[in-house]
């Protein structure tokens, strides 16, 4: 039997197959490719979110009627200018992610912080525009907007595109909930089928490609 420390002229020792590396190119482009689906969601929010608050808070006329004057309106003011800049800094965050392929703050804690903040934000921007909704009704029955009916038909506006950005965070906040579901099971934001075979087989689990 021929010794392994001795070759012959000519001949090379057989390569060792090594596992590709975790953060291969493959699963770095389909992060990518994801990080870019969140990023629709939350510039939409913003869009959203931002124009519901211009609406608002430009809601006066030279009448008795303005927005000041209605608990429910400041509240729908209030909740969808916090959100306009939370997402905004989402935005930014989600720029960092796509560009660096980091997350700007240590990575559980940007997972939970996205999922804890969309789940929050999203239900005040939820009750802010219900409230908002049962005061518009409240307005069409009385003679509020018989006097100003532009001043009714804007905060209805305002109302409406207050709950377009409550459905696109809550978009935001399934795809945010499904990162921390992969960090869970794997303990990394990549997605559990992007791990690599050899690495998937190596911890016990079998999925397929």
């Amino acid at each position: 039997m021929r010794s392994p420390q001795f070759i012959r002229n000519g001949e090379t020792l057989p390569r060792i197959p090594t596992a590709p590396s975790f953060h291969s190119t493959v699963s770095l482009q389909k992060l990518r490719r994801f990080n870019l689906l969140i990023l629709v969601p939350r510039i939409a929010t913003f869009c959203f979110s931002l124009s519901a608050a211009l609406f608002m808070v430009t809601n006066f006329r030279s009448g008795s009627a303005k927005w000041v004057h209605f608990d429910a309106f400041r509240f729908v003011l209030a909740a969808n200018g916090i959100v306009a800049v939370y997402s905004f800094f989402e935005m930014a965050a989600s720029f960092w992610e796509i560009l660096k392929g980091s997350t700007p703050l240590p990575e559980v804690v940007q997972l939970w912080f996205d999922f804890g903040h969309d789940q929050a934000f999203a239900y005040l921007l939820l009750s802010a525009n219900a409230a908002g909704t049962a005061e518009t009704r409240n307005l069409r029955g009385g003679d509020t907007c018989s006097a100003d009916n532009a001043f009714c038909i804007q905060s209805a506006i305002s109302v409406a595109l207050g709950f377009a950005g409550f459905l696109f965070l809550a978009l935001s906040s399934l795809l945010s909930g499904f990162r921390v579901a992969c960090f869970i099971i794997t303990g990394s934001r990549f997605h559990l089928f992007w791990m690599p075979r050899e690495q998937r087989t190596g911890s016990g689990l079998s999925f397929p490609n």
